[in-house]
């Protein structure tokens, strides 16, 4: 499966963004879906993840509260609405997927990778 991100841009502290992940293929509802951030100078973290049936869902602490991930299997699509955006938030946040696994924060769990798409935050 390939993967699109879009969705980031610039924005001010408190302001809100949907970012979206176009996956291509037939199986998307077979996939479970996270979304991961890597920000200047440090590693690339775990963000958020949703089961292939949109039933469950696992938030990092530093976003639970502020963000919301949602998938349109219909459309082969996988959101992200982060709300009350904080400098800290700014990152390329990567959409990431692989099939029928279980919600996982680790990276090493997803086999597909979009190219990331960049938020920055302004103070």
């Amino acid at each position: 499966v390939q993967l699109q991100a879009s969705g980031g841009g610039l924005v001010q502290t408190g302001g809100s963004l949907r970012l979206s992940c176009t996956a291509s293929g037939r199986a998307f509802s077979s996939y479970t879906m996270a979304w991961f951030r890597q920000a200047p100078g440090k590693e690339r973290e775990f963000v958020v993840a949703i089961s292939w049936s949109g039933s469950t869902t696992y938030y990092a602490d530093s976003v639970k509260g502020r963000c919301t991930i949602s998938r349109d299997n219909a459309k082969n699509t996988l959101y992200l609405q982060m709300n009350s955006l904080k400098p800290e938030d700014t990152a390329v946040y990567y959409c990431a997927a692989n099939s029928r696994i279980a919600i996982s924060t680790m990276e090493s769990r997803y086999a597909y990778w979009g190219q990331g798409t960049l938020v920055t935050v302004s103070s």
